[in-house]
């Protein structure tokens, strides 16, 4: 199983995805973990990824074309901002969607690979969700600063939920 995390704080999952039961699955290529730098998808000088919000309201918003162009970086295939690959999910960390439970990463644990978007900020342009996502999770009801350790939530619970990595699935 794959997963690819993007996110403009990469450096946050080292050191959780190199210790314990998730390094030792990586070892075994049970599990392959990419962690992608979302700055290095857009392209202006400065690798800026946010914006103002469009009509207006407080803080900053992840945009789409970064988020965009990485997805199409990563060959996941992107027709008409519609995700066409059956064998993989792409999920939105966000304060508002879905709450993440136990049969979310046994279901999640299906697929080949799954894509992690890190929401930061305000959060992201509205048609990222809309057009790119295929879904929204949270961990919680309650807000975070971003979607980093949520996807680290993520990540390890699906993992447990692939044969061979936790030592019994018991």
């Amino acid at each position: 199983m794959r997963f690819d995390v993007l996110t403009i704080f990469p450096e946050m999952f080292s050191g959780y995805f190199g210790e314990s039961i998730i390094k030792r699955a990586q070892e075994k290529k049970l599990l392959k973990i990419q962690v992608h730098d979302l700055r290095k998808w857009a392209t202006d000088k400065h690798h800026k990824v946010d914006d103002k919000p469009y009509g207006g309201g407080p803080g900053m918003v992840f945009k789409i074309e970064p988020i965009y162009r990485a997805l199409n970086g990563l060959k996941i295939k992107v027709e008409r901002l519609k995700l066409r690959d059956k064998d993989t999910r792409v999920i939105l960390t966000s304060a508002r969607g879905k709450q993440f439970t136990a049969a979310d990463a046994r279901r999640l644990a299906k697929y080949k690979r799954v894509v992690i978007i890190c929401g930061r900020y305000e959060g992201v342009d509205e048609r990222v969700a809309e057009h790119l996502a295929d879904e929204e999770i949270s961990i919680g009801p309650y807000v975070l600063t971003g979607g980093e350790l949520p996807a680290m939530v993520m990540i390890d619970s699906i993992s447990r939920q692939v044969p061979g990595v936790p030592g019994k699935l018991e």
